[in-house]
Formats: structure tokens, C-alpha cells, sequence
């Protein structure tokens, strides 16, 4: 499957026009105006080109419109801290069991085989668009929960659902060891005709896969690779198992660790990857090797996923579950902070709730206080005065590595 560069340009363009006139992540509240997407996207990412193996791990090289190169290997990216592919565990708050450090998930993948026929026409057109769009959605479980894989599968620069055809899921325990195939699933054909699943509704081309029940997850991030029989593209997943009360940290992107709230937009239409602020990642790095899960949720459109990841792994952010939006605009305003609550309000319910707070706006301060973070000076405001819920204000990222350093750490 090739991806041409006029069709990368289009891409850039299209979802650029869409999106400079708002930027689609955590505008304040009562900002209106929609943010870029594409047109009936699912939930959110690997805007895959089509290479299959890149460098690293969470975001191989050519996953992206961008097809930009992603430096070292898995989620967070050289310099994460995150490596190896086993992780010790102790007892973290209220007596959790806590994984330190985290793997980097950058294990080489598996040879998937040889390309099956599509079964539908329909899909040979929809692949012969020029690059894959795919994406699967990132999770939190609990030890006893039933694991739910998910993932949307479509390509070109109008999102065209895969319909009805086979999906190769390979497995990869603890992020370490070798590749197995698990199984092998079938896409949607019509909106509707799947039961929505972890809030994922489905509209067609989606992939709701249950883990078997003797397939047991211990504690730990496991990675999941989603592949597509037809053309052997395909998109990353990674499952957190996380007893409740484990420590979170959850991060706001756009303008909080990127240098500016429209800066994703602005730079696809060159291909860049986004600047990120400065000792940003050492921060979130220095508390996640201390034990803290990371996530990540942006109101970004969803078809912003992959880039998402490739920042994140460029920029040397440590692994985390990454969310979008699960539309094709985005969200600002109340949108935003609805979606945020409802996130976090899914997470509570495995009995997680995050101990550090990063946002940058308005929507992040009152979606953060909505759901209950606190004390108010780990919520923390990036170059943004809150006046209303009293979270704290830096300036810089550099204020905060004494303090994280000096953190009590929940690894053995």
C-alpha cells in the first residue's frame, strides 16, 4: 500500500482549513467554534501511512500523515525512562500494587503473514485511497474487569469506514516477550449494529473485540496490534491494568505541553511535529518513574491520535493511555469540559482518580475541580491564572523539578 505525497498534502490541507479557525483542543469555557477534523472518523489516531515498522514501539515511523521519523522507541520515546520490558511492582496509595517503570513497548513486531483478499470491492476502493487512517483506543482496566479491545479502521483523506472484513489481533504480554495471534475479528458493517462499548458508539468500521476469559491480564501495560488481513495495514493498542487507587497523573496536551493552543493545527500543514514547553517531559517523566500512570486527554478531533502519539514519543514524554474525542471536531468550550469530566468520571470508576492535574485553560481548571482532583496545588495551570476553583499557576515547567524530585517514590 502506497501513500503518495499529493495525498499527504491534501490531507494537511484539508484538515488544516478545517481546523486554524479554532483549534479543536480545550478552548475555555464558553469559546465557541468548532475544531478541524475529518468527516465521520472514529476514535482517535494512527493516521497510518504505509509503513509498517518504524523505530520505536507505540508510534512505528510512517504511522502519520507526517511520516516523519520518531527518534527511540515505544510511548514516551528515548529518554522516557520508561525501558524494559518487565516491570517491579509494590504498594502505591490505599494499598495498590504499582508497576515501576512502566515498559517501553518498543518489542520489534511480528511478521503478520501474507495479505488475504478483501472480501468486498468496496474495500479495495476504500484502500486504494493511498494510506490507512486506522486507530485503536487506549484503556484503563481493573484486574477482574472484562478487557475490550476497540479500534476504528478507515482510510483516505474522507475516512472511509473498512466494512465487514477481517482483523488480525496480535498480543504482546507486559509489553515484553514474544508476539502471539490471539485471534482474528470482523469490522462493523452498518452504524448501529454493534452496542456501544466503554462509551464508543459504533458508526461503522469498528473493531469490539472481548478478551477471552482464559487470556488473563496481570497488572501492567500490555500492547495490542490491531492488523488488517486485506493489506496487512495496521494500528497500535495498549491495555493498562491498574489496580484501584493507583497514582494518576493526567495532562491536557494543546497548549499545555505543546507551546501553543493551536499549534498542532498550524503545523500540519508542514508536517511538523509540534515544539513541546520546556521540561515538560521531565516532569511528567520524573513522576511517572516514581510510579504515576499517565493519561492523556485531549479534546482533540480523533483522527489525531497518531500525531498525538508521535509528539509524545519525539518529545520523550513517558508512556501513557492517550484519548481524544470520539468525533471528527473535536470539542471546545462546555463541549470540552463535558467530554473531560465524563473521561475522568470513567476512570473514577474503576477507582482512579488522578493525584497531579496539567491543563492550560478554563475548561481544563473547571473539568479538573468537577471531578474532584485535588488538592488544589496539584492541579497546576501552565501560564494560566485560575480564579475560580484556585488551582496554581507556573510559568514554567522548571519550577516543578524540585519538587518532583523530591516526591516520595511508590516504585520498590
Amino acid at each position: 500500500m502506497k501513500a503518495t505525497s499529493g495525498a499527504i498534502v491534501s490531507l494537511l490541507l484539508f484538515t488544516a482549513g478545517l481546523a486554524i479557525a479554532g483549534c479543536a483542543d480545550d478552548a475555555p469555557a464558553g469559546e465557541g467554534g468548532a475544531g478541524g477534523g475529518l468527516a465521520e472518523t472514529g476514535v482517535g489516531g494512527d493516521l497510518a501511512g504505509p509503513s509498517v515498522q518504524g523505530s520505536g514501539g507505540d508510534q512505528p515511523s510512517g504511522n502519520s500523515p507526517t511520516s516523519t521519523s520518531t527518534g527511540g522507541g515505544g510511548d514516551g520515546g528515548s529518554g522516557s525512562g520508561a525501558g524494559g520490558s518487565s516491570a517491579a511492582t509494590s504498594t502505591g496509595q490505599g494499598g495498590s500494587e504499582v508497576s515501576c517503570p512502566l515498559s517501553a513497548c518498543d518489542t520489534p513486531l511480528p511478521d503478520f503473514g501474507s495479505e488475504r483478499d478483501f472480501e468486498h470491492t468496496s474495500s479495495d476502493i476504500a484502500s486504494a485511497t493511498g494510506f490507512a487512517n486506522h486507530r485503536g483506543r487506549d484503556m484503563f482496566y481493573g484486574p477482574d474487569d472484562d478487557v475490550w479491545l476497540l479500534g476504528k479502521f478507515t482510510y483516505g483523506i474522507l475516512d472511509k469506514d473498512l466494512k465487514d472484513e477481517e482483523i488480525d489481533i496480535w498480543f504482546l504480554r507486559d509489553c515484553g516477550g514474544a508476539w502471539e495471534k490471539i485471534g482474528t475479528a470482523r469490522t462493523t458493517e452498518e452504524d448501529g449494529s454493534h452496542e456501544t462499548i466503554e462509551g464508543v458508539e459504533d458508526t461503522g468500521g469498528w473493531l469490539y473485540y472481548q478478551l477471552p476469559a482464559d487470556l488473563s491480564l496481570g497488572p501492567g501495560r500490555h500492547r495490542f496490534e490491531l492488523v488488517v488481513g486485506g493489506d496487512l495495514s495496521h494500528t497500535p493498542l495498549y491495555v493498562d491494568i491498574v489496580p484501584p487507587q493507583t497514582p494518576i497523573i493526567v495532562s491536557d496536551v494543546d497548549g499545555t505541553l505543546t507551546t501553543s493552543e493551536t499549534e498542532e493545527f498550524t503545523d500540519l500543514l508542514t508536517g511538523d511535529i509540534p515544539a513541546s514547553n520546556v521540561d515538560s517531559p521531565q516532569v511528567l517523566t520524573a513522576l511517572a518513574n516514581k510510579g504515576y500512570r499517565v493519561f492523556y486527554l485531549t479534546a482533540r478531533p480523533e483522527f489525531l491520535v497518531g500525531r498525538t502519539r508521535e509528539f509524545l514519543a519525539q518529545h520523550g514524554y513517558p508512556p501513557g493511555v492517550v484519548h481524544t474525542t470520539l468525533g471528527p471536531l473535536g470539542a471546545t468550550g462546555d463541549a470540552a469540559h463535558e467530554y473531560k469530566v465524563g473521561e475522568l468520571s470513567a476512570i473514577a470508576a474503576r477507582g482512579l482518580l488522578p493525584s497531579w492535574a496539567f491543563g492550560n485553560t478554563e475548561t481544563d481548571a473547571s473539568a479538573f475541580f468537577a471531578a474532584g482532583i485535588g488538592p488544589a496545588d496539584r492541579r497546576i495551570m501552565f501560564q494560566f491564572e485560575d480564579t475560580i476553583t484556585g488551582d496554581r499557576t507556573i510559568q514554567a515547567y522548571t519550577e516543578l523539578l524540585p519538587e518532583v524530585a523530591a516526591t516520595d517514590s511508590l516504585c520498590p
